[in-house]
């Protein structure tokens, strides 16, 4: 379970601990408890949003769980956490001091997609 999903509600902040789906043949909402992987043509949603959910007219809406536990943090987020920190404190490799006596051509940094080009004019 990951802590980030949160609930597709417009504005809604909130932690998802249901997911819901549509059978449409059945004319069916499906709200169960929160699948582990967020699927497409399904919707996460708060505690709140869940209990108050309702159905279009002629649907009917199936509730596979009544009660929601508020999510705790499984071993997989703590570790992806402890290795972001990790990965923040390693120090930097230094970039190569550039002579301004030889001139330099083609590509003096990068940072993301873009890169900064020294001609021959400029050295």
């Amino acid at each position: 379970m990951n802590l980030s999903r949160k609930c597709t509600k417009t504005g809604c902040r909130q932690p998802a601990v249901a997911t819901l789906t549509y059978a449409y043949s059945d004319r069916a909402a499906v709200l169960g408890p929160l699948a582990t992987y967020a699927e497409p043509h399904t919707y996460d949603l708060c505690a709140e949003h869940a209990t108050r959910l309702t159905a279009p007219r002629g649907w009917e809406v199936l509730r596979l769980a009544t009660e929601y536990p508020d999510p705790e943090p499984s071993s997989d987020d703590l570790l992806a956490l402890a290795d972001a920190v990790r990965e923040a404190g390693r120090p930097r490799p230094a970039a190569a001091p550039v002579t301004p006596e030889a001139p330099v051509t083609g590509e003096v940094a990068r940072r993301g997609h873009l890169r900064i080009l020294r001609g021959s004019a400029e050295a």
